[in-house]
Order: C-alpha cells, then structure tokens, then sequence
C-alpha cells in the first residue's frame, strides 16, 4: 500500500498514526495492496477554501475525501481487488481539535484525526452518510475498524464516539 502523509497545517499531527490507520482501514476493506492514497493535513484557511470551492459551503470542515479510480471493497471474500489510486483525503486539525474537545467521550486532536482519517477512507471508498440506513452502516463500520485498530495497538479506553456528521 502506498500512502503518503503530506502536513502542510503548520500543526504537530501523528503522521505515523494516520499512516499506519490508513493503512489498516484499507487492509480490512480488502483494498489491493499496491493501490495509492494520499492524506493531506491542511491549516482552517485552506480547508476553508477546499469546503467553498467543492462543497459551496461556509468555514472550513474537518475531513473531505476526492475519489480518484473509485475503488470498492471485493464483493465476495474471494474476489481479486482491484488496484488503482484511491484518491486524496484532507484533514483540518484546528477543526480536529475543537470537535473532540466537544465530543461526548472527549478525546485529543490526534484521536479524532484518526478517526477521521477512517471516515474518509470510507467516503473514498463510496460510502456514504446521507441517509440514516447509509449512516448507521458507514458509522458502523468505521467504529468497527477504529476498534480494531486501537485493540491492535494496544490502545486503552474508549475509542472516540463519531463526531463527524
């Protein structure tokens, strides 16, 4: 797997973390393993900027995924996957930081970057949370994969509750 951590925010951020859970997110989404992806970390002034140009939406955003190839996980357990480039994903610490400091189980910047980096996984991947049985899925399955990662780890306590929405 080729991932690429670009920090371009300015921020001290655990690359090595959003590296190694990029990495396992993909892993259990049976995504080819010579498939590339790209996470870039970027200050509130530039993701400010990426949310009005793709989103026409004010502010900026914690997380947006641009699909490239528009890979899917194998439909069955013995499916070839394809290869391909996944896409970019950009992540805003500021707005990282404020959400788990908000978060019902509060947690740190690193472990909603984390967690976020999960979630745009998922998007590059086609899901999606727009409708409720589309969120219970996607929400499902990216705890499910934060858990597992953290149990891997050897992490303790609660895993971040999902503040993306």
């Amino acid at each position: 797997m080729s991932i690429d951590v670009n920090n371009e925010s300015g921020t001290e951020v655990d690359e090595q973390a959003i590296l190694d859970i990029a990495r396992y997110a993909l892993a259990r989404m049976r995504i080819h393993p010579l498939s590339e992806l790209s996470v870039i970390v970027v200050d509130a002034d530039a993701m400010e900027q990426l949310h009005i140009q793709w989103m026409d939406l004010p502010g900026p955003t914690d997380v947006m995924s641009f699909p490239m190839d528009e890979l899917r996980p194998p439909a069955k357990d013995d499916d070839e996957p394809p290869q391909g480039l996944l896409g970019d994903i950009v992540l805003c610490p500021e707005v990282a930081a404020k959400q788990g400091a908000e978060a019902p189980t509060q947690h740190t910047m690193d472990e909603e970057l984390q967690l976020l980096t999960v979630h745009g996984v998922l998007h590059l991947l086609g899901y999606d949370h727009e409708e409720p049985d589309e969120k219970a899925e996607m929400f499902g399955l990216q705890a499910a994969i934060v858990d597992g990662w953290r149990a891997e780890k050897g992490l303790t306590g609660p895993s971040p509750a999902p503040t993306v929405s």
